[in-house]
């Protein structure tokens, strides 16, 4: 299914891995394929799909399962981190490219790292944004600063609670999460937020987005491997969940990695600073 969007962007959908995807597609080459985080969908990367575009990629920017339009199966057991990377893969081999360059944010990122671990011959180049490595992840969680940073995903443990939470005052909450720890003013509109809410509102969706977080502490994860992979490493150093120290000593599990850490961006650093994030992106992906 195809229709036209925002400057001349298309909005697909399809069966894949057993589920139905929706994505944004935009421009013709090498596939480009941006994975966003928690409480986002697709227009996370409202900035970058044009720019990435413009620079000569295919640019495929889809909700994640349970997010915005695409399918929300029930179940915490239908987000472990095994049956989100076969959903990428399937969603690349849709697009009949054998391969593509892949960029995530948050949970997008830990996606993007699991898919480069499990199924390395689908990635050309990785690009990761505020989302670390799981070895770091799991180093850096043994600190009490982390487990600190971290309160959140614990309390999202807890049956519906989370849920009401996030629902209540109109979704004050959810909103909070963008313009709380956002360091640079602008970086989200009222009408980003409005589309968040929206996104969110949609039945079943706040559960599935939670269950990604229930899934990770349910469901063991897959043995890591080393990758082979150029990997780009951007970090908002500001980022008020997750510690710097996880940009540090990756080499041993990444050794072809780069990393581009942005002092005055938070966890949102795709929005708060956009140029800069699409410049290391299109030069990164383009072999710089």
């Amino acid at each position: 299914m195809g229709m036209e969007t925002e400057a001349g962007w298309t909005h697909r959908e399809a069966r894949v891995n057993g589920v139905r995807l929706h994505w944004v597609e935009a421009g013709e080459g090498m596939p480009v394929v941006l994975l966003h985080g928690f409480p986002e969908f697709w227009w996370g990367w409202r900035r970058q799909i044009q720019p990435l575009a413009d620079a000569g990629f295919r640019v495929i920017a889809p909700d994640l399962r349970g997010y915005n339009l695409s399918e929300k199966p029930r179940g915490v057991g239908a987000y472990r981190i095994r049956t989100l990377v076969a959903d990428v893969e399937a969603l690349i081999r849709h697009t009949g490219a054998q391969r593509a360059h892949v960029v995530g944010h948050d949970w997008g990122g830990v996606i993007a790292w699991w898919l480069a671990m499990q199924a390395p011959e689908r990635v050309e180049r990785l690009a990761v944004l505020n989302a670390p490595h799981p070895r770091a992840f799991r180093r850096e969680i043994r600190t009490a600063d982390q487990m600190r940073r971290s309160w959140y995903a614990m309390a999202f443990q807890l049956p519906v609670l989370p849920e009401m939470a996030l629902r209540a005052n109109g979704f004050r909450l959810l909103e909070s999460i963008f313009r709380a720890e956002s360091v640079r003013p602008g970086a989200f509109a009222d009408d980003d937020l409005r589309r968040y809410r929206e996104a969110a509102a949609r039945p079943g969706a706040l559960t599935a987005m939670i269950n990604y977080y229930r899934a990770a502490a349910r469901y063991p994860r897959p043995p890591t491997r080393t990758i082979p992979h150029p990997t780009l490493l951007i970090w908002g150093e500001r980022d008020q969940a997750l510690r710097v120290q996880m940009t540090e000593g990756l080499e041993p599990w990444v050794p072809e990695i780069r990393v581009e850490r942005l002092p005055q961006a938070s966890h949102w650093v795709a929005a708060e600073f956009a140029e800069r994030v699409t410049e290391l992106l299109a030069g990164f992906l383009g072999g710089g």
